[in-house]
């Protein structure tokens, strides 16, 4: 099979044959039919996720696939159902590493991989679902959109009415602008240093988007709704400096939430630390996923979209063949895309 794999750290990603091994103790084989690519690939490529010493490996986590076959101890699943792929945790076996065969040698890889034809996958980062769920619906499932659903609903309670700025316009960003409108949230603030991010933000419900290299936040708040603070504030960038210049914007009934994360070793500030002091007291707290919880959540997800309540318009802006991942990937370095497509 093709499959992209990662030699080198900080390299471009090769495209080559991969073999498959057998299956072990709670392993599923997946034909892959899409797969999104998330912002955390890139910091596996650059080794920030404790990964460097792992190379050749495979990379890819959000996607869906058809099970071709499934290992001992399997239940979950069965030959012929589709499968949303996500890297956290959900029901069924956490099997062990699988490993493929690259170059004549033997490979491990993780649990979940996402960029290949085929992909052996452990039984709790799969959840099945009705074969008429669009494939698009299940790659964002996997990742980009339930991450932004649940850090939404879960992590920074989103209350009608309340104010709410999501920095970053990449594709997480623009999930959790899509997910705040779901949460009538209002105003919704997007925050990016590209401004060809604006129309895509304010397509999704975005009411005001700032340039924060161009523009300044807090003149931009006062002059367009009047207020100074906001009561949620959601990082995806990681970026240091955003950190420490949004957090004393918090109002105060405020929680900052991180989803993005800060490189490996580095400091973030809090300026003017007292602030967070006033009000009921503010709340600065970092996620994983947004307490997503693929077993509970996905089915509940999948219903919403059938039913026409959860609008996935406009957030996939490019796609691309496996052959191209490069390509796809330098676009979304670049910051020029919101969530791209691998299509098989």
């Amino acid at each position: 099979m093709k499959a992209a794999i990662l030699e080198e750290i900080n390299g471009p990603l090769t495209v080559g044959e991969v073999g498959l091994t057998d299956l072990t103790f709670g392993q599923v084989l997946v034909k892959v039919l899409v797969s999104g690519i998330c912002g955390a690939q890139l910091q596996e490529i650059a080794g920030n996720k404790g990964n460097a010493k792992f190379v050749p490996h495979l990379l890819g986590h959000e996607g869906a696939g058809i099970v071709e076959d499934t290992g001992v101890g399997v239940t979950k699943v069965k030959k012929g159902d589709k499968v949303i792929m996500h890297w956290r945790k959900g029901d069924g076996i956490e099997s062990d590493f699988p490993s493929y065969l690259f170059k004549d040698k033997v490979i491990k890889s993780g649990k979940v991989t996402t960029f290949s034809e085929y992909t052996i996958v452990s039984e709790n980062r799969i959840t099945p679902v009705p074969h008429d769920t669009p494939n698009e619906l299940c790659a964002l499932l996997g990742c980009g959109l339930s991450t932004a659903l649940g850090t939404i609903n879960n992590e920074a309670e989103v209350k009608f009415g309340e104010s709410i700025m999501i920095i970053g316009a990449g594709g997480l960003g623009l999930n959790l602008v899509r997910a705040a409108t779901a949460a009538s949230a209002y105003p919704i603030i997007s925050v990016d240093i590209y401004d060809h991010k604006k129309e895509l933000a304010e397509s999704l419900g975005a009411h005001l988007f700032i340039n924060s290299q161009t523009q300044n936040i807090v003149e931009e708040l006062d002059k367009k709704f009047n207020i100074k603070e906001v009561d949620v504030i959601i990082d995806t960038s990681g970026n240091k400096q955003a950190i420490e210049n949004t957090i004393p914007l918090l109002s105060g009934i405020g929680r900052y939430i991180m989803v993005g994360q800060p490189k490996p070793g580095e400091t973030v500030g809090l300026l003017n630390a007292n602030h967070l002091f006033g009000g009921e007291g503010k709340m600065i707290k970092a996620t994983q996923g947004g307490k997503f919880s693929p077993s509970k959540d996905i089915p509940r997800y999948v219903k919403l979209h059938k039913a026409g309540i959860l609008n996935i318009d406009h957030i996939i802006t490019h796609r691309f063949k496996l052959e191209q991942i490069n390509e796809a990937i330098d676009l979304v370095r670049k910051g020029q895309a919101s969530r791209i497509l691998i299509e098989m």
